[in-house]
């Protein structure tokens, strides 16, 4: 490591841009988000066809900066949906591209995070990781049954916010993160709520096919209802899970999954958007009931992050049901900072590096 503070490369794909940053240290200096054209987000496509492009697009970003490949202490790339592993920072390896490259547990933009940092790593013999992986499953034995055998409850959470959370949190209080209970819910297009017990996600609803309705997705369903209205209608696994995935949810409901022009038919007097929207802060707070028994009430905080907890509306809503379980925090968490944060842990020595 340097005599300065190290130079760590940050690398997040989304589903239609690359997040791509540089921090010094705890601090960001340089930063873009890199859009795509059509031809290279083709989702007829294989998904491994745009890391070329994309690779590409990231050494442009180094060229712009004036940032040797180099020069740089770490690269670390978002964590996708891999095999089921415990949160913490992890050495990119061959069976981790492979795993990532065969969507072993499904086909995601953030599955190429781990391959574009290596790109760039690799070549200089520079490390590269990736930090709490979509597919973090730190979930108690009990918390996985599903109630019919055969069927194992994954735990697809936002494992990289609720982590970063729960750090935060523990740190505010003097604490360490292994001294705290939080449930922990993320409020995006996906909503994880997770319970953290010492540090670690001991259950977590998975955010694309259970917990409460998001922006897009159904959330949890009625079994038989489901069954009734597949059948009936002679849909396909591909059309139930575009309904389901990205179909579902707000945008189901009102036509649109923008919460921002959702409060603003409410405020126009919608009473069908405000009774929707209602709904959605209705069930995060089932959700966060349900997790605080996991926990058996004994939780430090409740905290809220992710995108829609910058709605006040929403957030207030939710805050009336649940504030008698724990004091409720909402906290702002950074994809690009927590990614850079688990890298800069290893490089300082502060933990070591996982094995996938």
């Amino acid at each position: 490591m340097s005599a300065v503070e190290p130079l760590v490369l940050v690398i997040n794909p989304g589903s239609t841009s690359t997040r791509i940053a540089l921090y010094r240290g705890e601090s960001r200096v340089a930063e873009e988000e890199l859009a795509h054209p059509p031809e290279v987000l083709d989702e007829s496509a294989d998904l491994w066809k745009q890391l070329e492009p994309r690779s590409a697009a990231v050494k442009d970003f180094l060229e712009r900066t004036g940032v040797e490949a180099d020069s740089l202490d770490a690269v670390v790339g978002r964590g996708g949906l891999l095999r089921p592993v415990a949160g913490g920072t992890y050495e990119i390896s061959e069976s981790m591209l492979e795993d990532a490259r065969v969507g072993l547990q499904g086909v995601h933009a953030s599955n190429l995070g781990c391959a574009l940092a290596a790109a760039v790593a690799r070549p200089e013999g520079i490390p590269a990781y990736v930090v709490d992986p979509v597919s973090v499953d730190e979930s108690e034995e009990l918390a996985g049954y599903s109630g019919l055998a055969g069927i194992r409850r994954r735990p697809l959470s936002h494992a990289l916010s609720v982590h970063a959370c729960a750090r935060r949190f523990a740190s505010e209080a003097g604490r360490t993160v292994e001294e705290v209970n939080v449930v922990v819910a993320h409020l995006g297009g996906g909503i994880s709520v997770c319970p953290v017990r010492g540090g670690r996600i001991v259950d977590a609803n998975n955010a694309v096919s259970e917990g409460p309705f998001s922006p897009q997705r159904s959330g949890g369903l009625p079994v038989q209802e489901l069954l009734a209205f597949v059948f009936e209608n002679g849909y396909s696994r591909r059309d139930v899970e575009e309904m389901t995935v990205r179909q579902g949810g707000l945008l189901s409901y009102l036509g649109t999954s923008d919460a921002r022009e959702v409060e603003e038919r409410i405020a126009h007097g919608d009473d069908r958007a405000r009774v929707v929207y209602q709904a959605m802060a209705y069930q995060v707070a089932k959700e966060i009931g349900a997790m605080a028994t996991v926990l058996a009430g004994r939780i430090d905080a409740i905290v809220l992050t992710g995108g829609l907890a910058r709605s006040r509306l929403l957030v207030d809503w939710i805050v009336q049901r649940v504030e008698f379980i724990a004091p409720v925090r909402v906290m702002e968490t950074e994809e690009m900072s927590a990614l850079a944060a688990g890298a800069l842990r290893v490089i300082r020595d502060e933990t070591q590096a996982l094995q996938y």
